[in-house]
């Protein structure tokens, strides 16, 4: 597997993860016309954009296919003011859950933070997505929860926090 900084040319193939993973992980939790509007194609135009403005990674299989991405920055919401940073999205596709995939795609985003002076992140989280438990034994601290609405439905979402981002890149390159 090789983790490599994403470019324009990596749109569509991300767009293809985030499309399937969003399928599969928020099948019962997000309303099915939602998931069902997102498409390959208008996910591609919109990763072509925000690949140029933001801090995106993609992990590629052996055969150079993109499995999972991921980006950050700087934290959007300015509601938690001792937050600099944010994890904007990870997402690996099905197949490749639980291998470790998430873990290093994570890395880069807490290197390109660190370089930008930033030593502290937040997540949103949909609290019914069981992902959240991936942030939770990296250290994560629930520090917030707040709704979202997605397609007219209410949607809960938890707010997760690292104080000090390098402990937590000590420790994912540890385990």
């Amino acid at each position: 597997m090789k983790i490599r900084r994403a470019t324009i040319t990596d749109a569509e193939g991300v767009a293809r993860v985030q499309v399937d993973s969003w399928r599969s992980t928020y099948e019962h939790i997000v309303p099915e016309e939602y998931l069902t509007s997102m498409t390959y194609e208008n996910r591609a135009q919109k990763w072509k954009k925000m690949i140029t403005k933001q801090l995106v990674y993609v992990a590629e299989n052996r055969e150079g296919n993109i499995i999972g991405f991921s980006n950050g920055g700087q934290e959007r919401s300015r509601n938690y003011p001792d937050y600099e940073g944010e994890l904007y999205a990870i997402y690996v596709l099905k197949e490749h859950q639980r291998s470790g995939v998430g873990k290093r795609l994570l890395e880069p985003i807490i290197h390109e933070l660190n370089k930008m002076n930033i030593h502290s992140m937040l997540v949103f989280v949909l609290a019914d997505n069981n992902s959240r438990f991936f942030y939770e034994r990296l250290g994560a601290e629930k520090i917030d929860t707040t709704e979202i609405e997605v397609s007219g439905k209410t949607l809960d979402e938890v707010v997760y926090g690292w104080k000090d981002i390098r402990d937590l890149l000590t420790y994912i390159t540890k385990y």
